[in-house]
């Protein structure tokens, strides 16, 4: 991975070299595989965001790393990895720059739902592409439609076959990937989701992408116009509401990874600036930063609570682990879902208080656009709003006092 590969022309991701590409064989590669990666991303993370650099070469060094496939069968050559190895894949990613951890989320959400309602034939194709090094985007939810789940994206039948039409945003990674699966219905009214390839006619990915925070991980907008869709790329999504499964907690999970690795970014950061830049308050009788009594107390309280919510986050990924070793019920599918949202509600709490406290550990200097430092803020504030940490909340206590099964979908 010592290589610099070269930016794809018109913003369309090249084909990795398959001699470049690793096949990972078990967990323990794949938290060395991403810790060298998170030791080559993690210098230019600030630069990259300050001047909105997409990560082109970065996510070419990602599929050469042999990560993308680190979740796929060993039965079908991939390492097959536990929960609690892929949570702490992403963790560490997101440490170095949480837009290198969020925006191959997506590709592992979609590698789930593959593994739970993909056929025999497409497991064995997209699996192999995959392997290879391709990576998987997504076209996310409609922005003018009532809630995530509704939208007007359709695959019709037409006298010259499937044809997919709508438009898509939130689609992160979608700009980068090789595929980009989406959901539709289907002239039954069923959603389907079909993976479209990125080189298909009549798929254009905008990269209209403009929060305040995560600003590199393109998750722009995605338009589908009359694409022509081969009907072994479409899979039946809507059963994966109507049996129980783990594609909603495996790909909440991943969120309060991200989420975990952002604080853990701010901490290490915040650290840094107090040891080499900050003064002692003056009422202190401190000679330095790091020997003030408040600040020593608020750095131990706060590493506490980044402790604490990893320890929930690893906990609830080995949940998974043990609820996947076993036939999937009802009740177990709720146990999966509601482990990781008691996760997702520490997480969201650890990154945004580390990444504001940060400001109240390192002083005011710290505050300067040269240090870039608000970008934790940003990132935290921003990525903790893709699914309502309330509902998280919501969702424990209506399993713990009513016995209510939380919905199947991938925000659960």
């Amino acid at each position: 991975m010592s290589h610099s590969p070269s930016v794809p022309e018109a913003g369309r991701p090249g084909v990795p070299a398959p001699e470049r590409v690793r096949r990972i064989a078990d967990d323990s590669e794949a938290i060395d595989a991403a810790n060298r990666l998170a030791a080559i991303f993690a210098p230019g993370a600030s630069e990259r965001d300050r001047d909105r650099r997409l990560p082109w070469e970065e996510l070419e060094l990602w599929s050469e790393s042999g990560l993308g496939a680190i979740t796929v069968p060993r039965a079908h050559g991939g390492a097959e990895v536990s929960h609690a190895t892929l949570a702490e894949v992403f963790v560490i990613l997101s440490a170095a720059d949480p837009a290198l951890g969020q925006i191959p989320q997506n590709h592992f959400g979609l590698l789930g739902v593959l593994r739970e309602i993909g056929t025999a034939t497409q497991q064995q194709r997209l699996y192999g592409e995959v392997l290879a090094g391709r990576r998987l985007g997504n076209a996310g939810p409609e922005r003018r439609s009532r809630t995530v789940l509704e939208g007007e994206t359709r695959l019709r039948r037409t006298p010259q076959g499937l044809r997919l039409s709508g438009e898509r945003f939130y689609s992160t990674g979608a700009l980068f990937a090789h595929r980009v699966p989406t959901r539709a219905l289907d002239d039954e009214g069923h959603a389907v989701q079909v993976w479209v390839p990125r080189d298909a006619p009549g798929l254009s990915v905008i990269d209209d992408w403009s929060s305040f925070g995560q600003r590199t991980t393109a998750s722009g907008s995605v338009r589908f116009d009359q694409v022509p869709i081969d009907a072994d790329d479409v899979l039946p999504i809507w059963q994966l509401a109507e049996r129980p499964g783990l594609y909603g907690p495996g790909s909440q999970l991943l969120q309060a990874a991200i989420d975990q690795g952002i604080a853990q970014g701010a901490l290490a950061d915040a650290l840094d600036f107090v040891r080499e830049r900050a003064r002692p308050w003056v009422d202190s009788g401190a000679e330095r930063a790091v020997d003030d009594l408040y600040i020593i107390q608020e750095v131990g309280r706060l590493q506490v609570d980044l402790h604490a919510a990893h320890e929930v986050l690893l906990e609830s990924a080995r949940t998974l682990d043990r609820i996947a070793a076993a036939p999937i019920d009802a009740a177990a599918s709720a146990r999966a879902s509601v482990a990781v949202a008691e996760a997702k509600v520490l997480t969201t709490q650890v990154a945004l208080d580390a990444s504001e406290k940060l400001f109240e550990l390192a002083g005011s200097s710290a505050t300067r656009e040269s240090h870039n430092l608000g970008r934790h803020w940003r990132n935290a504030r921003t990525h903790t709003l893709h699914d309502p940490v309330r509902w998280k909340a919501h969702l424990i206590g209506n399993y713990l006092l009513n016995g209510v099964l939380p919905p199947r979908h991938s925000w659960n």
